[in-house]
């Protein structure tokens, strides 16, 4: 049993935590290289420095939980490893975050999502038994907050701006909507991880996520999808079409230069 924990409070398995990590962390390395793809491409000079700050936020949160996850899985991969040495095939990303950009409006509604599971999830995680984990989830919840604040604002402009804004909103959250269950899934490992106290469940949030967004939603004067299908694999493994190129953009200047160093 690791020390600190209550007598009656089962520990878990550093490989388990590994994994979480890794899933915590490939979530955040592929949204923050997809908002990357916005860079000299948004709408206006503004919302290409918002969306690159957010991106390299995320990227900044890939690194942290990949070092920990390295130090914990006995292999000694290092942050580089996991983002540039391994196959789309071993990411397990939830499939939402690897979606491509569309539209503004569509990398809108998906920052939505996204971002108002990621607060409440590292809201959580701040009250983790682990002191390190815990320390991270309340600095990540503090920075993903003016993500949710940017992805509301947007989403509540968009709807109520012109015909042609809300129908493009319209769209974007019918596009990205039957991938958020993913994001609530719980498996064995989650199970083990929350009756440890190391990390928190995400699928008790669930309720409160659909509030929250519906809210934004309606104040957009738009009305949330209910969708008829629910996407999932991306921690399996089991990924978009989209997502090997992602990949391939994502290592393409490690694999020209194995060994390179800058």
């Amino acid at each position: 049993m690791r020390p600190g924990l209550p007598p009656d409070q089962p520990s878990c398995s550093a490989a388990d935590l590994s994994l979480h990590l890794l899933r915590l962390g490939d979530d955040a390395l592929v949204l923050g290289q997809r908002l990357c793809q916005w860079i000299t491409r948004a709408p206006t000079v503004d919302e290409d420095l918002a969306l690159s700050n957010i991106a390299l936020d995320l990227i900044g949160h890939a690194r942290a939980l990949f070092t920990r996850a390295g130090a914990l899985d006995g292999t000694g991969r290092t942050e580089d490893d996991f983002a540039y040495a391994r196959s789309d095939r071993e990411f397990t990303n939830a499939l939402l975050t690897e979606l491509p950009n569309g539209d503004f409006a569509t990398t809108v509604a998906r920052q939505l999502a996204y971002t108002h599971y990621a607060v409440l999830f590292y809201e959580a995680l701040a009250h983790s038994a682990d002191t390190e984990l815990a320390a991270f989830g309340s600095r990540a919840a503090k920075e993903v907050a003016f993500h949710r604040m940017h992805a509301d604002r947007w989403t509540v402009t968009l709807g109520r701006g012109t015909e042609e804004s809300a129908r493009r909103m319209r769209h974007g959250l019918e596009r990205v909507w039957p991938y958020t269950g993913e994001l609530f899934e719980e498996d064995a490992v989650l199970r083990r991880l929350a009756a440890s106290g190391t990390a928190p469940s995400p699928a008790p949030l669930y309720e409160t996520w659909l509030r929250q967004v519906t809210a934004v939603v309606a104040e957009a004067g738009l009305t949330a999808p209910t969708p008829t299908w629910s996407a999932r694999g991306g921690r399996a493994g089991l990924h978009t079409e989209e997502f090997g190129p992602l990949v391939a953009e994502l290592q393409s200047v490690r694999r020209q230069f194995p060994g390179g160093t800058w």
